[in-house]
């Protein structure tokens, strides 16, 4: 495992404070806010917490309130909202300087059988054949400068251009593909491997709604997450390639809302993602 995955790993271990309350470490990094796809793993790993091992998550909808403070600890505060015969409800606040940044509803259930069907995976490369994301973005270095270097916790590899690739090529189109995993062999617990996806979630969907304009975060775009939904289709594990194909149907009124759906290596569809985040033009 490298250092980077190992450390979030241990960002994704939270203390418990109380019987519900739990208590999430600050990144080692230098960003202005806190990363959404962390305030949303932690969120999770607390609302797994406080729920019997034998009902995975199936769902949760969260919305990103305030940006977090990078600097404090994040408190998570679970309500149990409900456990019934097949499925378990919890809602988890996220806090910092006394206020809410973050709101998460998460649904488990006992597995059962039943109908089954999954949309087929995209036929693209085979991740190996691909480029890292410090080569594709090689070419950007002195404009991205040390974030571009800074060793990552995810290996990614882009299937078409990123964004800002892209936006100099004047590409246009409203779907993206990126195969993901953990940099390194993660231990056998589901929760970890669900948990570290919802964090990677985050990482390139917003991305998807810039490509159809031409812009990227590094050049013309100001934004955020605004808000968050998965369901969780079937076990997976993190830590083996899994292909993240994204699309973004509508953007409009300052925001924009991209759609995913994480699929394992061997075709099966294994998460579907939504988020709408702000999409504001840089003046």
């Amino acid at each position: 495992m490298s250092t980077q995955l190992e450390q979030l790993v241990e960002l994704l271990d939270l203390e418990r404070i109380e019987v519900d309350i739990f208590r999430g470490r600050p990144a080692d990094d230098d960003r202005q806010r806190v990363f959404g796809g962390q305030v949303a793993g932690q969120a999770l790993v607390a609302a797994v917490r406080t729920v019997p091992a034998d009902r995975p998550v199936h769902s949760l909808h969260a919305y990103f309130l305030r940006p977090g403070d990078p600097a404090i600890p994040i408190v998570y505060e679970v309500d149990r909202i409900r456990d019934g015969r097949s499925f378990t409800t919890r809602r988890v606040v996220a806090v910092q300087h006394g206020k809410a940044i973050f709101n998460l509803s998460a649904s488990f259930q006992t597995q059962e059988g039943g109908f089954e069907h999954g949309e087929p995976m995209p036929v693209v490369p085979d991740p190996e054949t691909l480029p890292t994301f410090q080569e594709r973005m090689q070419p950007y270095a002195q404009e991205i400068g040390g974030w571009l270097v800074r060793p990552r916790p995810m290996d990614m590899r882009y299937v078409g251009d990123p964004p800002r690739a892209a936006q100099d090529r004047e590409e246009r189109r409203d779907r993206s593909q990126v195969w993901m995993r953990a940099d390194g062999r993660l231990p056998d617990d589901p929760t970890l491997h669900v948990c570290l996806v919802a964090y990677a979630s985050d990482m390139s969907l917003l991305d998807t709604t810039m490509l159809v304009h031409g812009a990227s975060w590094q050049n013309g775009v100001v934004g955020a997450s605004l808000d968050h939904a998965m369901w969780f289709h079937r076990p997976f594990r993190a830590d083996e390639w899994w292909l993240y194909d994204q699309h973004a149907p509508w953007t409009g009124g300052a925001r924009g809302l991209a759609e995913g759906s994480i699929y394992t290596r061997d075709g099966r569809l294994a998460v579907s993602v939504v988020q709408e985040g702000l999409l504001r033009p840089a003046h």
